[in-house]
């Protein structure tokens, strides 16, 4: 319908970044590998109760690592 409206009865997109892995740290908070499904690439979230951040996640080479979609 346009840029920044949705008819009612379209289905709603994919999600565009999913949880590909999640490892719990105890009390200290997650770590998380997230996929962007438009470009493939992988993202390193770490949550905890005082920090946060979110990084590309490298490959033993320093290259990104980028899932084939």
């Amino acid at each position: 319908m346009g840029l920044f409206f949705e008819k009612k009865d379209e289905k709603k997109k994919d999600k565009r970044f999913v949880v590909k892995e999640e490892q719990g740290l105890g009390m200290a908070g997650a770590v998380q590998i997230i996929v962007d499904t438009i470009t493939g690439v992988n993202y390193l979230n770490t949550i905890g109760t005082t920090m946060a951040g979110i990084t590309p996640l490298l490959d033993d080479k320093g290259n990104v690592v980028i899932d084939l979609i």
